[in-house]
């Protein structure tokens, strides 16, 4: 009796071995959750922003053999826009222009004199570290220079000359950022109502600008 005893306790060990190591075949492990990367972050494409500042323009007069120079310093305000090409290895190429307003003219009992309205063509070469793109520009610019006597104007003239500088674009989302530049200008020298006039100036601009 025993003995049957023995070999029914058995079988039924053996039966149910069987059944789970049959569940356990069964079981098919869940495959692992898909895991989605974000995109990028890519300088190319199409910007456009505001920016201000403040610039520190050295005016040199010469006229009948008198010469003198003076300090035109003042705030600036002003836009720009432009266009990025990402050329690989994380070296970013672009176009910009900018239009500004600047506020740098002195008055001499009642004659003023000054530049206003400013603006440049540059181009650009950077390099991205991820949301950072430093950067390094140079090309074309032009200001107009004014002289009024006692409101009324005496004369005006746009001075041509070339500009270079550099900055930092840092990326706040995909599509806003915020802007550091310096800048030098150098409108080299015109003829305003009979005076010789040679201009240079330093800028420090901060912006906030828009991706497209």
């Amino acid at each position: 009796m025993n003995f049957k005893l023995l070999l029914a306790t058995a079988a039924m060990l053996a039966i149910s071995g069987q059944a789970m190591a049959a569940d356990a075949v069964s079981e098919t492990p869940a495959p692992p959750a898909a895991v989605e990367t974000p995109a990028a972050f890519s300088w190319a494409g199409g910007y456009a922003g505001v920016h201000g500042g403040y610039g520190w323009l050295d005016m040199k007069l010469s006229s009948g053999g008198a010469s003198a120079s003076d300090d035109f310093d003042g705030g600036r305000l002003g836009g720009f826009a432009g266009w990025n090409f990402d050329v690989g290895h994380n070296v970013i190429v672009g176009i910009e222009g900018d239009l500004n307003y600047d506020w740098n003219e002195n008055d001499y009992s009642g004659i003023k004199l000054g530049t206003d309205v400013s603006g440049s063509a540059r181009a650009r070469v950077g390099y991205a570290l991820d949301r950072a793109l430093v950067y390094a520009a140079g090309g074309w610019t032009a200001t107009r220079g004014h002289l009024d006597n006692t409101g009324s104007v005496d004369g005006h003239t746009t001075f041509n000359g070339w500009t270079v500088g550099a900055g930092v674009d840092y990326a706040l989302t995909n599509r806003i950022f915020v802007r550091g530049e310096y800048r030098y200008n150098d409108f080299a020298s015109r003829d305003l109502s009979g005076i010789d006039i040679d201009m240079k100036q330093h800028v420090v601009n901060v912006g906030v600008g828009v991706k497209f």
